[in-house]
């Protein structure tokens, strides 16, 4: 590895190394690990802004997630409409990601963030009302998913791609770890809060506090420091285009995408049965399954500080597929358990083995993606997201309502498995194409 070793400010030698497949020179550590590495991103005052805000508002977030699960539930005891109503949530990811990406990478993104957080804390009050008044019907949370879901379209790209603004590309990937662990710091908090409250309280009340919530992130967004940046005008639809094409012409990209995808589709569902799982394979009631996800929640956040702290040591294919092997692993125990405390275990483990690859994966595609076509990429990375989860929300749904719950977790861990198998034979096969995860 040809270069020369330098100082920075920041995280001790780098070592300067040729381009891979980004196009773009590259740096890469080559002191030893230290713990101060895991939380460098937040020597930016714009990023600790960003983590506090985002942290207060996804714990909301994770609040309304695990009321709307049990709401579901509840009014209609059925698992076709859990599926139904979370992909009513992501759906609108099909159609309008991509213009969300677009959009991110032609106008600030710190306004498209803020306009998008401010529209999803309004549909929170709005079913904040409808259950406090007991209107509520599944009818109404199959809409107002749907709006959240195209303001989530227009959030996500913007949101992810914001971080290169707020820290520098030296610190991109612990900045994205980091902010994977915020996403799961408040898995462990939102889930357990709100089983408390449901219990207590009712519903409503994680609505409410949800659409306060927002007023952090939107709050922090605005307290920002941030150079002028006009629009960047640019026809729509040859924009989207181009998108399309750098992604299908860049291997390493796409390989991940496609893994992540089926993924989403077999593995990540299996979030959406866990509300019939507790009740009618455990048999808990809104506290265990408020702690169901808050185990969850808290392996998937030591998974993220562990991307965060060690990315530097290994290569990223041996954490994403360590990562992925485990989750599939865990899914399958957590299939066949009837015991409340090997389920919670199963799922913290499984927690810790999906962020591993989560993180990972998303930390390749957006470092391998060149800064003009970031925001486009992330649109892309959000349409497989949001466009694959409906797809297996539904699936899930409808082999849980034929094969029952424990059969469609055990399904979608074998077929994850499998597609990680011949994922990596397939690089292997194609020594030009070191790495995709």
């Amino acid at each position: 590895m040809a270069g020369t070793t330098e100082k920075t400010e920041w995280a001790g030698p780098v070592a300067s190394v040729p381009e891979e497949l980004t196009g773009q020179p590259r740096r890469v550590v080559t002191a030893r690990w230290d713990w101060r590495h895991t939380f460098v991103a937040l020597r930016h005052r714009n990023f600790r802004l960003f983590f506090v805000g985002q942290l207060i508002s996804l714990i909301g977030t994770w609040m309304q997630s695990t009321a709307q699960s049990w709401l579901v539930y509840e009014l209609t005891g059925s698992k076709l409409w859990l599926g139904v109503v979370a992909a009513a949530g992501t759906a609108p990811m099909l159609v309008f990601s991509i213009l969300g990406g677009s959009a991110a990478d032609r106008y600030p993104k710190r306004g498209i963030v803020v306009l998008t957080q401010s529209a999803m804390m309004v549909l929170a009050f709005v079913l904040a009302g409808l259950a406090w008044l007991h209107l509520v019907r599944p009818p109404h949370l199959v809409v107002l998913a749907v709006l959240g879901g195209i303001a989530m379209a227009f959030d996500m790209p913007a949101r992810q791609s914001f971080l290169m603004e707020i820290t520098s590309r030296e610190d991109l990937m612990n900045a994205i770890s980091l902010n994977s662990s915020i996403v799961n710091m408040a898995r462990v908090a939102g889930p357990a809060v709100a089983g408390v409250l449901m219990a207590r309280l009712g519903v409503a009340i994680c609505f409410l506090l949800n659409g306060i919530s927002f007023l952090a992130v939107i709050g922090g967004l605005l307290l920002m420091r941030l150079p002028a940046a006009g629009p960047r005008p640019a026809p729509a639809r040859g924009h989207v285009r181009e998108g399309f094409r750098y992604v299908w012409g860049h291997r390493r990209i796409k390989t991940v995408l496609i893994l992540f995808g089926i993924t989403v589709i077999f593995g990540w569902s299996y979030s959406v049965l866990l509300p019939a799982f507790a009740a009618e394979v455990l048999r808990v009631g809104e506290h265990g399954y408020g702690m169901l996800l808050s185990a969850n929640g808290v392996g998937a956040l030591g998974g993220a500080l562990t991307v965060a702290a060690v990315h530097r040591l290994f290569r990223p294919r041996v954490l994403a597929f360590t990562g992925l092997w485990l989750f599939t692993a865990m899914l399958l125990s957590l299939a066949f358990t009837r015991s409340y405390a090997l389920a919670l275990t199963c799922l913290a483990i499984g927690g810790w083995g999906m962020m591993l690859f989560f993180a990972t994966a998303n930390t390749v595609v957006q470092s391998s993606a060149a800064d003009a076509m970031r925001g486009r990429v992330m649109g892309i990375w959000a349409l497989v997201f949001g466009g694959m989860t409906p797809v297996g929300s539904l699936e899930a749904g409808v082999l849980a309502q034929h094969l029952g719950v424990p059969r469609t977790i055990a399904f979608g861990a074998l077929t994850c498995a499998a597609a990680a198998g011949v994922t990596l034979w397939h690089i292997r096969r194609t020594p030009e194409e070191r790495s995709p995860a």
